[in-house]
């Protein structure tokens, strides 16, 4: 297996129905990552998307976000920063609080995180509804940084993330 299209990285991402809850049918990303050739194809693709933006830090959210970022960053040669939910971080916080398709949440970034004018990328495993994604984003800009895109590995194109996120740059490998 060389080089992979879209297709055949999305037949190793599993559906899971009634997951979390009943009616919601969950895109288990695990047995791609498991895959070696595929998981490299998916950070170099993701690397190719984001080479050029001149970024200084890879915004991860917790906790899928985490599995892409810390690599992004180390091949694009920038920081990693946490978004992490409400109270797991060490240091002062700054927050937000946002609505997610079954209910509420808080995310938190380190407050001396990000310097003014810092180009970030924010990244996470898969675009939905896109509250999440934009809560992170909006933490980024509190502390004055500016988002070149948010990066995302799956897009569920019904759910009409994207719209929510309409004022940024997106990119997302595969759409479902």
């Amino acid at each position: 297996m060389n080089k992979l299209n879209d297709k055949e990285v999305k037949n190793f991402v599993r559906d899971i129905p009634d997951f979390p809850k009943k009616g919601i049918v969950f895109k288990d990303i695990t047995p791609l990552l498991k895959h070696p050739v595929v998981f490299r194809h998916i950070l170099d693709e993701m690397v190719n998307a984001l080479k050029d933006l001149n970024i200084r830090y890879v915004v991860g959210i917790e906790s899928r976000g985490f599995i892409f970022s810390p690599v992004l960053a180390y091949r694009l040669g920038a920081g990693f920063i946490p978004v992490r939910k409400k109270g797991k971080l060490p240091y002062q916080t700054e927050e937000i609080s946002y609505q997610l398709e079954y209910g509420e949440a808080t995310l938190e970034i380190h407050k001396d995180a990000i310097e003014s004018g810092a180009r970030v990328i924010v990244v996470d495993d898969l675009l939905a509804t896109g509250g999440t994604a934009l809560a992170a984003a909006e933490l980024v800009e509190k502390l004055g940084g500016q988002v070149a895109r948010i990066v995302f590995l799956v897009e569920l194109l019904f759910l009409k993330g994207r719209e929510k996120l309409s004022k940024y740059d997106i990119f997302s490998l595969i759409q479902f």
